[in-house]
């Protein structure tokens, strides 16, 4: 066994009341109608925002091909996917982004459900490129600015001048929980092991390993006998009291997550779509299932946390932006369809990506450096698609949203009003409860940037 399987369920005790509804769940699923789940997706090591969406208008994507140099699209991987705006503004996007394309401005039948929000990140205030090259300004900055580990924490917990114990997903579910009623079923499931994002004041974040058996985990050894006996034995071990309360609590969160995933994986919510045999697609294909059982779990409020690795991208960025881009539309526009056609509510779930932070936008060799300010994809019925919504900055080396002499772009959005507007859809109140979900939300002129509909 792993010692991130070991860890697999962390937090979730108590979970599903002992896992008392196993009998209600097995006999299938039903509908709630009053049901909403918001999705995020990581993109672990910071995307390269700037090739992921290009603006084409003559002057910008000029500006943007003079300070790209050898990372400039189009490339090798084929042309950019032209989208344009509803005012005629028109951008590309990354061609590995190819099964989502069409979701931007929809079809015949439906209007665009993919759109894009610019330069977001993480900020305590809104701040110049002035007042952030003069140290005596006095403007607070969000705390290790271009670390991984201290960005990875702040988008998580929405608070950027420190890590926070808290993700604004769970704190949204905390506000949301009466929705719930008596479910003791999680209300906040990560697919990708611990995450900040999903662990609230009240809720806790529940782990679940797509595909993965836990009860049979390191079990598959010949003899049988000898994979009775490794088994027998981790039993022992998650009985044993060991009269320490952290043993036993990690202990009880293991026999949860076991327990919880074997419930999962005899569970009849049959998902006809087909996902990729990605592990993002196997993250996205189990919230579906999760989602498919709302009815029998109770659920009115969900909050999912998946991830997928590899972005940070200092070398051969070309060809490897490209394939993580290719496996995460695909499996987006997966789940996608599935919300149409086996859970048949695409305007209550909302898939959304988030990112430690952008890049740089001058080249280190084949790659870029760690950057600032990223553009994000959010994809859903009740999203108002076909649309760049934020500012979008100004490509230039040392140009007024540049925090220095390398392109890592000045967020004009911040973290919190990304989050807000997807909390807001999601039931979050206006007020005390939202400023509760997002503390420094008050510094900024907007609390929701349009991007969601009702």
């Amino acid at each position: 066994m792993t010692r991130r399987h070991l860890l697999a369920g962390m937090g979730s005790a108590a979970l599903i009341n002992r896992l008392g509804m196993v009998n209600s769940l097995a006999q299938g699923s039903s509908t709630s109608t009053d049901y909403k789940a918001l999705v995020c997706i990581l993109l672990a090591g910071g995307n390269d925002g700037h090739n992921t969406i290009v603006p084409l208008t003559k002057e910008d994507f000029d500006n943007y091909k003079a300070a790209r140099g050898s990372l400039a699209l189009p490339d090798s991987n084929g042309p950019l996917l032209e989208v344009q705006t509803s005012d005629g503004t028109r951008y590309g996007l990354n061609p590995g982004l190819t099964h989502l394309h069409s979701r931007w401005s929809g079809n015949s039948t439906s209007t665009g459900k993919l759109a894009v929000i610019a330069n977001v990140g993480t900020l305590v205030h809104p701040v110049t490129r002035q007042q952030f090259l003069n140290t005596q300004s006095g403007i607070t900055l969000p705390t290790n600015l271009f670390s991984h580990s201290d960005q990875v924490q702040q988008i998580q917990s929405g608070i950027a001048s420190s890590s926070g114990g808290t993700g604004w997903g769970g704190r949204a579910a905390d506000v949301m929980m009466s929705l719930n009623g008596a479910s003791t079923f999680p209300a906040a499931v990560s697919l990708a092991g611990p995450a900040l994002f999903c662990k609230g004041e009240t809720i806790q974040s529940t782990s679940l390993f797509p595909g993965f058996n836990c009860d049979m985990a390191g079990m598959d050894l010949f003899p049988q006998s000898a994979a009775d006996a490794r088994r027998t034995g981790l039993q022992q071990i998650l009985q044993l009291d060991s009269g320490l309360k952290l043993v036993q609590t990690a202990n009880q969160s293991r026999q949860d997550a076991m327990d919880l995933n074997a419930l999962l994986s005899g569970l009849p919510a049959q998902i006809n779509t087909t996902f990729p045999a990605t592990p993002i697609g196997a993250q996205l294909q189990q919230v579906a299932k999760i989602i498919k059982i709302r009815g029998t779990t109770g659920m009115s409020r969900q909050v999912f946390f998946c991830s997928m690795g590899g972005f940070d991208t200092h070398a051969s960025q070309s060809w490897h932006q490209w394939n993580l881009l290719h496996d995460l539309s695909e499996a987006m526009e997966a789940f996608y369809k599935a919300t149409e056609d086996d859970l048949q509510i695409p305007d209550q779930v909302t898939s959304f990506t988030i990112s430690d932070f952008g890049r740089t936008l001058q080249p280190s060799g084949t790659g870029c450096d760690h950057g600032w300010g990223n553009h994000h994809l959010i994809l859903g019925g009740a999203v108002r698609g076909g649309e760049v919504f934020g500012k979008f900055p100004e490509l230039r080396v040392g140009g007024p949203d540049d925090s220095g002499s390398r392109g890592a772009m000045i967020p004009s959005t911040a973290t919190a009003q990304y989050g807000a507007t997807l909390a807001r859809w999601f039931g979050v109140p206006d007020g005390a409860e939202m400023d509760a979900v997002f503390p420094n939300l008050g510094n900024f002129a907007s609390a929701d940037l349009g991007f969601m509909g009702s």
